[in-house]
């Protein structure tokens, strides 16, 4: 079994208004892992945890089976960090910012780097301004790679990028996980992203930790379910994650385990988008009140 790379130990961390509630999950070498939840429902606050930008009241955070806390510096080394829709300097060329983040890095590689670019096809001597959304995302990604990271942290890496630069970008996580054998945590809110690329999912609602597991496991919890609208019963309806009517029918998300109460409605395994919209709109009614 590959080495666990990350793991939570019900980490806790509170504010005024919201709170990381014991949260525990764990990801393995050489698996991408899709960090699934609404806006607030804690998804960067615990990037931010585990990559030490902020400390946490609570628990463990351990990297390779070592707090995280205890020996902070040496394990950043190991750790890239990516988050999506960051401004870099835009006067400043590609070249100058490298010199300056490369000296944080005990375990900077050089000639990796210079592959990366290579790769990436990113001009060095072009200013920041200069280079594209998706150019700025492959930059970051090329620095988070070239001081031999262990563990990803990657937070909305692919926002506001077009389909196709989104794929590629897909294709390179999934050659680097795989080929590398580097664990990747990937937080988004474009969850079509990760049918693509995750191994597992892990699901944040409200601070707490509702799932995490494989990606087919949670899948396989729900069925997508469709019938006539006539046929929808109370306890039906107490059984739908979410009901939305159409044209005299209904759809829904339900449990595995209710699969008996829709014996004559149409089954399918549903998207995790699906689930997840589901999962949060749960009670609320499908029709606007305007």
């Amino acid at each position: 079994m590959n080495e666990c790379i990350l793991e939570l130990e019900n980490a806790s961390k509170h504010y005024p208004s919201f709170s990381l509630d014991g949260i525990s999950f764990s990801l393995h070498e050489g698996e991408i892992m899709g960090f699934i939840g609404r806006n607030g429902a804690g998804k960067t606050t615990t990037i931010k945890a585990i990559s030490g930008l902020i400390d946490i009241d609570g628990g463990k955070i351990l990297f390779q089976g070592k707090p995280i806390q205890d020996n902070e510096k040496e394990m950043k080394n190991e750790i890239g960090l990516l988050f999506g829709g960051i401004d870099f300097y835009p006067n400043v060329k590609v070249k100058d910012l490298t010199d300056v983040s490369s000296r944080f890095y005990r375990s900077w590689d050089q000639n990796l780097y210079e592959k990366w670019l290579k790769f990436f096809e990113i001009d060095e001597k072009k200013k920041m301004k200069e280079l594209s959304n998706g150019m700025k995302v492959k930059y970051g990604l090329a620095l988070a790679l070239s001081h031999n990271a262990k563990l990803l942290l990657l937070d909305e890496p692919t926002s506001g990028l077009d389909p196709v630069s989104r794929d590629e970008l897909l294709d390179c996580f999934r050659d680097i996980a795989k080929k590398k054998n580097i664990a990747i945590l990937f937080s988004t809110h474009v969850i079509s992203d990760l049918e693509k690329c995750a191994d597992t999912i892990t699901y944040i609602q409200k601070g707490k930790i509702l799932s995490s597991k494989s990606v087919s496991s949670f899948k396989e919890d729900y069925l997508f379910v469709k019938g006539r609208e006539n046929e929808l019963t109370p306890e039906k309806i107490s059984r739908l994650e979410h009901v939305r009517k159409k044209d005299s029918f209904f759809e829904g998300i339900i449990q595995k385990k209710d699969e008996a109460f829709f014996a004559n409605e149409e089954k399918r395994i549903p998207s995790l988008e699906e689930i997840m919209i589901a999962k949060e709109r749960n009670d609320e009614n499908e029709e606007s009140p305007l």
